[in-house]
This record gives C-alpha cells, sequence and structure tokens, in this order.
C-alpha cells in the first residue's frame, strides 16, 4: 500500500470521524477493492465492447488480464487451421476472442470455439447464445486453474461435448 493509502487509513482509523459501519465498509474496499460488478447479461452485452477484457459470470463482471503474444500466436495458429477445414467442407463457423458464449449461468469467451452447421441458429450478432460444439481455452498462468476447474465444470454441465486445453 502507498503512502496515501496508509494516511487515509490512519484517518479511517481515527474516533469520531465516521460511523463504525461506514469505516468498516471503507476499509474493506480499501483492503479488497471490487473486482466484479453486477448486472444482467442484456446490461453487459451493452456495456461490454470488443476491446473489453470481462466475461459475465452468475450476474457478476469478472475482468481478466490481456493474452501474452504467446497465446495469441497458438490461437492465430489454431484459427488458421481450423478455420479453412471446418468452411471448405461446410462443417459450421469458427469464432475467435472477442466472442462470447452464453450459458445458463455465464457469457464466457472463449479463446476459440466452433458451431457447427445444426446449431448455427445459436449464432447471433455478438455472441453465441448456447453452447457451442467445441470450445478452446489457451492456458495461460494467471488462467490455469479457471480453465481447467470452474470453466471445466461449467462447459460439461452447459452440454459441451469437446473442450480442448
Amino acid at each position: 500500500m502507498d503512502r496515501r493509502g496508509e494516511e487515509a487509513l490512519r484517518i479511517l482509523r481515527e474516533p469520531g470521524v465516521l460511523t463504525d459501519d461506514l469505516r468498516r465498509e471503507l476499509l474493506e474496499l480499501l483492503v479488497f477493492p471490487p473486482e466484479r460488478r453486477r448486472m444482467t447479461y442484456e446490461e453487459f452485452l451493452e456495456w461490454a465492447d470488443e476491446d473489453t477484457l470481462a466475461e459475465w459470470v452468475d450476474g457478476e463482471v469478472v475482468t481478466y488480464s490481456p493474452a501474452s503474444d504467446r497465446h495469441q500466436d497458438i490461437a492465430d495458429f489454431l484459427v488458421s487451421i481450423l478455420r479453412p477445414f471446418v468452411e471448405s467442407r461446410q462443417l459450421g463457423v469458427i469464432r475467435s476472442a472477442p466472442f462470447q458464449m452464453k450459458l445458463s449461468r455465464s457469457g464466457r469467451e472463449p479463446d476459440l470455439l466452433f458451431v457447427s452447421r445444426e446449431h448455427l441458429d445459436r449464432l447471433k450478432k455478438t455472441y453465441l447464445d448456447g453452447p457451442a460444439d467445441l470450445v478452446v481455452e489457451i492456458i495461460s498462468p494467471e488462467s490455469i486453474g479457471r480453465d481447467r476447474g470452474e470453466k471445466f465444470w461449467e462447459y460439461q454441465e452447459a452440454g459441451i461435448p469437446e473442450y480442448w486445453l
């Protein structure tokens, strides 16, 4: 914490400056700043633009770090292989981030997803309304737990038949 933060904490601890409840709330905000914001999925779609690095999970906006060069190179490589294969055989479509996938409790932004011809009706202008047939997540150091845990179970529950890491 910097000098200004320490000074703010000192003032907040002084008796008579704030009520106990307000002091407790402000201390929590200083120590545990909010990283999530609550909204509906429709509000999230209006709020987020293509440069927004966020997903919608259980009504909360969860932000994440930008992809590294290596991560982006891997995503570009996979798209360069899969897209021509899928399109030449008219199997469906490939979408890459930024493109949302709306599941029952979340709006995720997989690195890559495939929607089969049979499910093209799920494609909307800015998101897929329902599970993809294939989801690819490129693991980064900060996403290991989320990709192998939270997203794995969420995608399984949503009925996504293929999940590649």
